[in-house]
């Protein structure tokens, strides 16, 4: 097994152990009576766990190493796991466990992110993006695909759904232990809790930092807002919820090679392209609300997932663009943080009046970060077109 293949597995584990929750959460309301309330403060309370460990995990990593920051994150997710299943009862008991689970997450997307980049320096621009993107959006697709189909027929429907994380999470911690991480010879001083520099710049305010929301908001706007909209027969809710869980997300892995293309062709394009699926799925999105079948959110989930996987791979390569090599880990970390901002896309929809109206505010939205990211996207940071920037080598600009 080569070396960025063992912490390419890794981020997959994590992404496994950090999503599978969020198809279970039918399954709480009606094994436990959990209310709407309870629920919405555990899923969120995992973004609580996973933005401060992005950011200072990625800065972490740049100064002590990828190896030492990702391997007890890597430890800890199983552990994570451990607690939703031996706590399965206590709203207090699966918090913690939410929470251990988003800080894991944070330190190994954006430190172990910056670890398969400096293990693919001798491959074409834009692999490491593309393998950190695919590795991490299969374990999210899957985790909670099998979850849900686990718990919608087992017997004990909030336990055995993690079983096979623990068994995933010990396997890629053992084969991750031989991957090389040296120290870095020369580490930045900097503060943990400084950004980078480039994350304040024109380029990475207009052009990442607007769409970059949208990688995770698309995603819960199909699985986690969408569907709760509906209403009619709730039979076998738990397994449609897998169902439209790892359709979005399986759709997002299966686009990022066609992604990668698009962004060869031009800066940015896949980036455009993916804001564009966007507004198609949550066109969809209307049609299913309007139609009142959760059926026909069958067709918007692939659109919402490709969405999420060209702006993912869009974004990673730009942000790889624009860093410096002693900054990576940072700067990738910061541009996660964007993105799992848009956890909060169905709630922020909720308070504009939801339903359709929900739907048609966030398209306007959608709309208004394209035209921002086409316009500025037209002119690097030092002034060159973006076809002049397409011509540099690897599709770069120039920081």
């Amino acid at each position: 097994m080569r070396s960025w293949q063992r912490v390419a597995l890794a981020m997959f584990a994590v992404g496994w152990g950090a999503n599978q929750f969020s198809s279970l959460l039918i399954a709480y309301r009606d094994e436990l009576g959990t209310s709407t309330q309870v629920r919405a403060v555990l899923l969120g309370v995992y973004a609580a766990g996973l933005v401060p460990a992005l950011l200072v995990g990625g800065a972490a990593s740049d100064r002590w190493g990828r190896r030492a920051v990702v391997l007890p994150a890597v430890a800890l997710s199983p552990v994570a796991t451990l607690l939703l299943v031996v706590a399965h009862e206590s709203t207090a008991g699966l918090a913690v466990g939410r929470l251990l689970a988003g800080a894991c997450s944070g330190v190994v997307f954006g430190a172990a992110s910056a670890w398969v980049a400096d293990l693919s320096v001798d491959e074409a621009p834009g692999t490491a993006a593309r393998r950190a993107a695919i590795c991490m959006s299969a374990g999210f697709g899957l985790g909670p695909l099998v979850a849900a189909l686990v718990s919608q027929w087992s017997p004990w429907p909030l336990t055995l759904p993690y079983l096979p994380h623990l068994v995933l999470g010990v396997v890629a911690l053992v084969l991750l232990l031989p991957a090389p991480g040296p120290r870095p010879l020369d580490p930045p001083r900097r503060s943990l809790l400084r950004v980078p520099a480039v994350t304040r710049g024109r380029r990475f305010l207009l052009v990442v930092a607007p769409s970059a929301p949208w990688v995770f908001g698309c995603v819960t706007l199909s699985f986690a807002y969408l569907p709760g909209e509906l209403g009619g027969s709730q039979r076998g809710a738990v397994a449609f919820a897998g169902l439209l869980t790892g359709l979005t997300l399986g759709s997002g892995v299966a686009v990022q090679s066609l992604a990668r293309r698009l962004d060869d062709r031009r800066p940015l394009l896949a980036g455009q392209a993916g804001l564009v699926c966007a507004l198609l799925g949550l066109a969809a999105g209307v049609g299913a609300l309007t139609w009142e079948t959760r059926w026909a959110l069958l067709l918007s989930a692939p659109l919402l997932g490709a969405a999420y996987g060209c702006v993912l791979v869009s974004g990673l390569r730009e942000t790889e663009r624009l860093s410096a090599p002693d900054e990576r880990g940072a700067t990738v970390a910061v541009f996660y943080a964007l993105t799992y901002a848009g956890f909060a896309a169905p709630y922020l929809l909720g308070v504009v009046g939801g339903g359709r109206t929900g739907v048609v505010v966030a398209m306007g939205a959608v709309a208004l970060c394209l035209l921002v990211v086409t316009l500025a996207g037209r002119r690097g940071p030092d002034g060159v077109t973006s076809a002049t920037a397409a011509a540099l080598p690897g599709g770069t600009t120039r920081a």
